[in-house]
């Protein structure tokens, strides 16, 4: 076989026949990857078995993910429901108390998404990803039964730490099980939950209310107590759905997780990447540039996104008064909710109307732009995967949001403010699955990956922080403070994003250039299959996933006749 038969035959590049398999094997030195050693051969798959293989896939891991990660949703952001609730009057939460217990769920948050992931593959996913679900379910429930504003803020700190390792533990899991250029579909099919969390959050709750006075408690504490309990009933089936890793998936035949460990192992190299657990990891992830960038492009996306995770299920504050010219509605019946603490449709009737004024516009108005952003999220999500690009769509979401915000910043009238709504929540939830799937294409060795992509999560949420406090009542009715603020991050994003691409594009052509060169100097095999594992991102054969498809055949015969040719 000649050398050039020799490239086109390498697994990362083409599905493989067993004889090129085969030569593979007997070209270069084997490491284990995945367990494919313990595996039989990786067997020739039509398109249409693939595509079975990975739906079978996607039905086994997809919805109870996608289920858990919509209850986190739902938990986190259910206090606004409950603040209409009478939670507000009960634990007397003048002033900023509101804001600021909403702000202490997302610094423990972010601080403990790190840790969370590095310890996700030695607890295996199986067991952490549904214990981190029912630990927080409790607290959710417990919440419920809290008395004054410390305890409340106590419950939300925990309620944080529980939650940390869910998000960036469910991403970094799916970078285990798909390629690159298969990700961001499934990263958006279980993000998507959040977006329906946020449609049916007001509807569920409105219903939950009618339990006022159930026992002694509050609408409020029902909805917290019975979304926390759905939650450890959640938890519980996902300890006996979730599956590991492809190599010890008991729901696919052998042949099948030899197929799927063997389209992870050539992914982004030509050797696999590392999975064991070194400090140097740490450190590579916490100095890897691209880390950073991506961190600020999360970091933008999110302050956008998490605008709008609470207020806008509360009626009365300043991000929803603003964009749908509420303010007047709720300032003429605010004496009501000072004046009265029973929430019975007996004992005050008309509060009680107020309420269900108040929900019943929850109801109708806010799944509309919920509904839309989760639709343009799909799309986002499936032409990504299917173009094998990022850049364009992830500048798209923060052009859409640069749009929104931009009106909602103006003197528009209200109805034109509600329509720059829909560009803000749909680009804020559509550039989601983006970011976060590019800088996962990005990084290789599975342990440096889990670290930089929980620090980009991690450092990325306190934007939630900053979007919990951007809105104060004394900016209204413009909101000029809060909008600006927005807007800035939208600019952060926009330039965060342009810089990784060109510095992506840049690296490669750089490595390109190398490797023809190597080639016409007839330049053998420089570095060992291990050492170029040990490289990852770094190494001469790996690739950066940016605006262009950089999978050309040219590309990769350049890269794969330098680096693997000739002996060790």
């Amino acid at each position: 076989m000649s050398t050039a038969e020799k490239v086109e035959a390498k697994p990362s590049l083409e599905k493989a026949s067993d004889s090129q398999l085969a030569a593979h094997s007997t070209d270069s030195e084997h490491l284990d990857f995945g367990g494919d050693s313990s595996l039989p051969p990786p067997p020739t798959l039509t398109a249409e078995e693939e595509r079975k293989l990975w739906q079978k896939i996607d039905l086994r891991l997809m919805p109870i993910l996608s289920l858990m990660y919509l209850l986190s949703f739902l938990d986190r952001g259910n206090i606004g429901n409950a603040r209409l609730q009478g939670l507000e009057t009960q634990l007397d939460l003048t002033g900023n108390k509101f804001n600021i217990a909403l702000t202490m769920y997302f610094i423990p948050y972010c601080i403990f998404e790190c840790p969370a992931n590095l310890v996700l593959k030695r607890f295996l996913p199986s067991r952490w990803l549904p214990g981190i679900t029912v630990v927080w379910g409790i607290i959710m429930t417990l919440m419920g039964l809290v008395k004054t504003y410390p305890q409340l803020v106590g419950v939300r700190i925990c309620l944080g730490v529980a939650e940390a390792g869910l998000f960036p533990g469910v991403v970094y899991y799916l970078t285990l099980w798909y390629p690159r250029h298969m990700l961001q579909w499934r990263v958006g099919l279980f993000f998507g939950a959040a977006s329906l969390a946020g449609a049916f959050g007001g509807a569920l709750a409105f219903g939950i209310s009618f339990m006022s006075g159930t026992r002694g408690l509050l609408g409020w504490s029902w909805i917290f107590i019975l979304e926390g309990i759905a939650t450890v009933v959640v938890g519980i089936v996902a300890f006996f759905v979730l599956v590991d890793f492809p190599a010890t998936a008991n729901f696919l035949t052998p042949e099948q997780r030899a197929y799927v460990v063997w389209r992870k192992k050539y992914d982004n190299s030509s050797v696999g990447e590392e999975e064991n657990f070194e400090v140097r990891h740490l450190v590579e992830a916490l100095t890897d540039w691209q880390v950073w960038v991506h961190m600020f492009n999360y970091m933008a996306i999110i302050t956008n996104r998490k605008t709008f995770d609470v207020p806008l299920d509360t009626i009365d504050t300043s991000m929803s008064k603003s964009l749908r010219d509420y303010s007047v509605f709720a300032d003429n019946h605010q004496h009501l909710r000072t004046q009265c603490c029973c929430f019975s449709t007996t004992d005050c009737p008309t509060l009680c109307a107020f309420q269900l004024t108040v929900s019943v516009t929850l109801i109708e108005y806010e799944p509309n732009y919920q509904v839309v952003a989760t639709i343009v999220l799909f799309i986002f999500a499936y032409w990504s995967d299917r173009t094998a690009l990022r850049f364009p769509f992830i500048l798209a979401g923060f052009t859409s949001n640069l749009i929104g915000f931009s009106i909602n910043i103006s003197n528009a009238p209200s109805g034109v403010k509600y329509f720059g709504t829909f560009f803000c929540v749909t680009g804020a939830y559509a550039a989601v699955p983006g970011v976060v799937a590019w800088l996962g294409n990005n990084l290789s060795g599975q342990y440096k990956r889990g670290v930089g992509m929980a620090f980009q999560i991690g450092i990325g949420h306190f934007g939630g922080a900053f979007a919990s406090n951007m809105y104060r009542t004394q900016d209204k009715p413009r909101f000029l403070v809060g909008h600006g603020c927005e807007i800035m991050f939208v600019c952060i994003g926009l330039i965060s994003t342009v810089v990784a691409a060109l510095v992506s594009h840049r690296v490669n052509n750089r490595r390109d250039e190398a490797a023809r060169v190597a080639v016409e100097s007839g330049e053998g095999k420089i570095y060992s299959d291990k050492a170029l594992r040990a490289m990852g991102d770094r190494a001469p054969d790996f690739r950066y996933h940016h605006h262009d498809k950089s999978s050309s055949k040219v590309r990769q015969t350049l890269v794969l006749q330098i680096w693997k040719q000739g002996g060790s």
